[in-house]
């Protein structure tokens, strides 16, 4: 059994390892169409990351300000392939 502990203090039991969108799914369906990431042991993860030993975690969705903060991060990046497709020899900086 690989135990979860959840941002609630709550511990949910999977008895294998699973990706992060099915550990969301099974919570509840709404919630998987809203995430965007994981938070395991408070480092950011892909949904894709497979969950397979006892942490602490959280799914981000959208809405929360994490959830904001990487679709912007990931927004930006897409913006910036644009530009150098649109015009190229573009130098992208940050700031």
């Amino acid at each position: 059994m690989i135990a979860l502990k959840m941002p609630d203090g709550s511990v949910r039991e999977i008895e294998k390892p699973v990706d992060g969108f099915a550990f969301a799914e099974s919570i509840s369906k709404s919630l998987a169409k809203k995430a965007v990431a994981l938070k395991i042991d408070g480092e950011m993860k892909d949904l894709s990351t497979t969950i397979d030993h006892d942490c602490a975690i959280e799914v981000v969705v959208r809405e929360s300000d994490d959830g904001v903060d990487l679709l912007r991060h990931d927004a930006s990046h897409v913006m910036a392939e644009a530009v150098q497709e649109l015009f190229p020899g573009t130098q992208v900086t940050i700031g």
